[in-house]
């Protein structure tokens, strides 16, 4: 099993970063603000358009440090890589079953599946939980909905299916989202998810923590030898990394929705940590990333039991681990990739 390292953050977008022998060195208007031995880490996240030294952007593609550039409002920008890892042969599959609809719909219907099983469970664990603070009727009448497709899934042979059977599922999903808001529903409200740009509270909290999973599920199969930009599910497009989309599907529900629905809930964000611009997008500002980030890195602390492997493990390591069950599949090792489903 592969250790989780630490990954880097920097959330301020006037900081640059340099190399100095075995370390990062984060740079503020020309003098030294910190510095992190580069051996302590897995990945660098930095947000801003500042940048960072040729020498470190080398050092990170030699040591296979994951170094990703966003926006200040967590959109992805750009990634530093090495050399590709993983052998030819397994890219070379992957490739091959990425024009073949009928050998790509077999993983896609798997990951669709964990994607749909976990949502139900979200709402099946907030009429658990919450009884009396949420409609448990609408909620069910959801959930069954969601059992439902599941069952269409199964039996899908079509990719085009497929996505409209995924698409009505997530629909009806968010549809009694704003019910799992307990708390401050004056300024956190769902109605309906938007992007590009997110327009209220919830959806750029949502926007955000997407970003973070999408890197972490990039990263992760890169280290797995696969290559992030070619999918099954999602359509080859110049610039997205159509598999880390594929690949975090599954994940949404249990480490985005629920992560975005404790920060609210438990009060760790507020209506003050965001900014609305003049064409009405909603962005996080420099505060609220720092509580969200520290959040989520402790978030990724937390232990689970991997369901298919039965092991304790850090919820950090749920992209590695299921990049790590896809390249096996793709090597012949298992007969089918098990999704990621939590209860």
């Amino acid at each position: 099993m592969r250790k989780l390292l630490n990954t880097l953050y920097v959330t301020t977008p006037d900081k640059y970063l340099s190399l100095d022998g075995e370390n990062v060195v984060v740079l503020s208007g020309g003098q030294e603000a910190g510095r992190v031995p580069l051996h302590n880490l897995e990945g660098i996240v930095t947000f801003g358009y500042t940048g960072a030294s040729p020498a470190l952007m080398g050092y990170c593609a030699q040591k296979g440090i994951s170094l990703h550039f966003l926006s200040k409002s967590g959109r992805f920008l750009a990634e530093v890589c090495g050399d590709p890892r993983g052998n030819v042969t397994l890219r070379k599959t992957q490739y091959r079953i990425s024009e073949d609809n009928s050998a790509g719909i077999k993983i896609a219907k798997n990951m669709i599946i964990g994607k749909v099983y976990n949502s139900r469970w979200v709402l099946e664990r907030a009429t658990r939980d919450h009884p009396d603070r949420v409609d448990v009727k609408r909620l069910k009448e959801a959930s069954a909905f969601l059992r439902g497709t599941l069952d269409k899934i199964v039996k899908c042979g079509d990719m085009d299916e497929l996505r409209g059977l995924e698409g009505s599922a997530a629909g009806r999903y968010f549809e009694v989202f704003d019910q799992l808001i307990l708390q401050d529903k004056k300024n956190f409200f769902f109605r309906s998810r938007n992007k590009r740009p997110p327009l209220d509270n919830v959806n750029a909290l949502l926007s955000f923590v997407y970003t973070l999973l999408a890197n972490m599920s990039s990263a992760a199969l890169s280290s797995a030898g696969l290559d992030p930009y070619v999918g099954f599910l999602h359509r080859d497009r110049p610039g997205r990394a159509s598999l880390a989309l594929d690949l975090m599907e599954e994940m949404r529900p249990v480490m985005g929705d629920r992560f975005v629905l404790t920060l609210i809930n438990r009060k760790v964000i507020s209506a003050d940590d965001f900014v609305r611009k003049e064409n009405g997008a909603v962005f996080l500002n420099d505060e609220g990333r720092r509580r969200l980030i520290a959040a989520w890195q402790e978030k990724k602390q937390e232990k689970i039991q991997h369901p298919f492997l039965e092991e304790k493990m850090q919820w950090g390591l749920i992209p590695h681990i299921q990049a790590k069950l896809l390249a096996r599949l793709l090597r012949d090792d298992i007969d089918q990739y098990p999704p990621f489903m939590w209860k």
